[in-house]
């Protein structure tokens, strides 16, 4: 309420001036029956009218039709006499008809005596504020009927202290609470005992926070006590300024999918288990096999020896086969260690090419005279960690398959290489030794090329191998410390048809050593192989080629021997 009392002339202008210069308020009074008597800059710029034009004007007419027809401005004016103010919002009317929100505030104004003399009337335009709080308003309905309108997905809201303020229906659907049963309730009531006990829903709250999302999977329970496996994602739900207001949690119920995911996982370890049997069958099934004709020709020779003897005949062809059956009884046993990896080994620094060389009679005698047998070696090739007799044995039985690859002769090559494998190579990253066995046979089709290494495994006729052989390569490159590798496409060959890596002895002076001028081959041609430390150069420099890692061809020249 405000009061006049006696003034002069200078506070009364200047109080004018004050009201005349408010622009973003509509400041005017009203008589004690509603007329204006009085205008100031803000009411023309909100309403429209000039001051000669509204000045004893009824203000009624700022209000709509229906504001009238309810008789909303006696009811304001009477408000603010009996109750001493009068406020509200609501939509005004211009002078050019069109409408606004504003917010009005009407006191009343009495003398010293107490009788009214008028009214104050402050209005604000907020019509933009109010569009803005309309749109956000049909944003959040928006939101929540797009929220409500999931049922795939538990999602609402908890307070700061994790009590449930939000609640959709795909929430209800899950854990099988009404939203005014679960309002206020604290999250924690949805984990099983044991998490309760360990503190989970605490721990998930305190991640959420400092690390801006939680996420989880685990079991969780239902209103009528039943367990779901949930996927759930909780994440912070701060205000403009930063301050955390609550969380927002999304759960998912996956206990179909991990039903399945158990199922699959079950039916694989039974397949795995199947194929293990099956595995093992073939195993026991072929050493009983080939120990069934070795024991045939042990018995055999020593039952017809005992007849022999009886006889006073000569015996020792007898004795000399059933020796040859146990001599390959004992190589199957040794091929089957090798293949499990049991064999003990005598691992040693052997220098691959001096073994090659030196059982190179023994490979011709083994593969026979229809079949060529080349080696190509670099000039230099570093020693390796292997058992020379377990390394001879697996040369011999790629040689043989490559041999057998090739029923009417052919050409195998004895490669080696230095390599040095990189992390995710299959192997341990260092460097390594690469043997290979070629040969341009009929070559293997994917499916037997998959198979070759499992144990008596074989594509031969009866009596034509084991099927050990590439299985016991197999477990002694494995324990060496390398890796057996095959490769072959169906009428061209094998490049390699086979070959393994082993590691290279690391001791110090054991790698590759330039030689002395006096032991350089006076007939190295001018073509030129390097390694990481070695490099070979002909007379002529500009003619210096570099082959790294491949085979290279001896040539005979005629010209004295220099150094580089």
């Amino acid at each position: 309420m405000t009061t006049i009392a006696d003034s002069g002339e200078v506070g009364v202008n200047r109080f004018e001036r004050l009201v005349q210069s408010v622009i973003d308020y509509a400041i005017y009074m009203l008589d004690p029956t509603g007329k204006v008597v009085s205008w100031n800059a803000g009411a023309q710029r909100f309403k429209g009218y000039r001051e000669d034009e509204i000045l004893g004007e009824h203000f009624s007419r700022f209000y709509t039709d229906a504001d009238r027809a309810a008789g909303i401005p006696a009811l304001a004016l009477r408000t603010a006499e009996f109750d001493g103010r009068f406020e509200a919002e609501g939509w005004r009317v211009r002078k050019d008809g069109t409408h606004f929100w504003a917010s009005v505030v009407i006191d009343p104004i009495r003398a010293p005596d107490g009788s009214l003399i008028g009214f104050a009337k402050v209005t604000r335009d907020l019509t933009d504020r109010r569009i803005a709080d309309e749109a956000l308003r049909r944003s959040e309905e928006r939101f929540r009927l797009l929220v409500q309108s999931v049922t795939d997905y538990a999602i609402y809201m908890l307070d700061t202290d994790g009590r449930v303020a939000s609640w959709n229906a795909g929430a209800e659907r899950f854990k099988g609470y009404r939203e005014d049963e679960i309002l206020g309730e604290h999250f924690s009531r949805f984990y099983t005992e044991e998490d309760r006990e360990a503190g989970i829903p605490r721990r998930a709250l305190e991640t959420a926070t400092n690390q801006g999302r939680f996420e989880a999977e685990g079991w969780r329970v239902r209103k009528d006590g039943t367990r779901f496996w949930a996927n759930v994602v909780i994440d912070p739900v701060r205000d403009s300024s930063g301050t955390l207001i609550g969380f927002a949690k999304v759960t998912r119920d996956l206990t179909e999918r991990r039903q399945s995911q158990l199922a699959l996982e079950q039916a694989q370890e039974a397949f795995f288990q199947s194929q293990k049997m099956e595995a093992i069958g073939q195993l026991t099934g072929g050493v009983a096999h080939d120990f069934n004709n070795l024991l045939a020709a042990i018995v055999g020779s020593l039952d017809l020896a005992r007849r022999k003897m009886a006889a006073g005949a000569d015996i020792s062809r007898f004795i000399d086969n059933a020796m040859k059956a146990a001599e390959r009884g004992a190589t199957l046993t040794q091929r089957m260690l090798a293949f499990a990896r049991k064999q003990e080994l005598a691992l040693e620094r052997v220098d691959p090419v001096a073994l090659v060389r030196g059982m190179a009679e023994l490979l011709q005698r083994t593969i026979g005279g229809g079949v060529r047998i080349d080696t190509e070696f670099p000039l230099v090739v570093p020693h390796v960690h292997a058992d020379p007799a377990q390394l001879e044995l697996g040369l011999i039985n790629l040689a043989v398959n490559a041999r057998d690859a090739m029923p009417d002769g052919g050409r195998i090559v004895i490669a080696a290489r230095e390599e040095r494998v990189a992390p995710g190579g299959g192997l341990k990253p260092g460097d390594y030794v690469c043997l290979s066995v070629i040969d341009n046979g009929q070559g293997m089709d994917a499916e037997t090329l998959a198979r070759a290494t499992e144990p008596f495994y074989t594509t031969k006729g009866v009596g034509k191998g084991t099927g050990l052989g590439l299985s016991m390569v197999h477990g002694f490159a494995e324990q060496c410390g390398g890796k057996l590798m095959l490769r072959s496409r169906v009428g061209r060959g094998r490049r390699p048809s086979s070959g393994f890596r082993c590691p290279r002895a690391m001791r110090p002076g054991t790698g590759p050593r330039r030689l002395p001028s006096s032991r350089r081959p006076p007939w190295i041609s001018w073509w030129c192989w390097r390694s990481t430390t070695t490099r070979w150069c002909s007379p002529t420099p500009r003619r210096c080629s570099r082959m790294r890692g491949t085979a290279y061809s001896w040539h005979r020249r005629a010209r004295p021997r220099s150094s580089c």
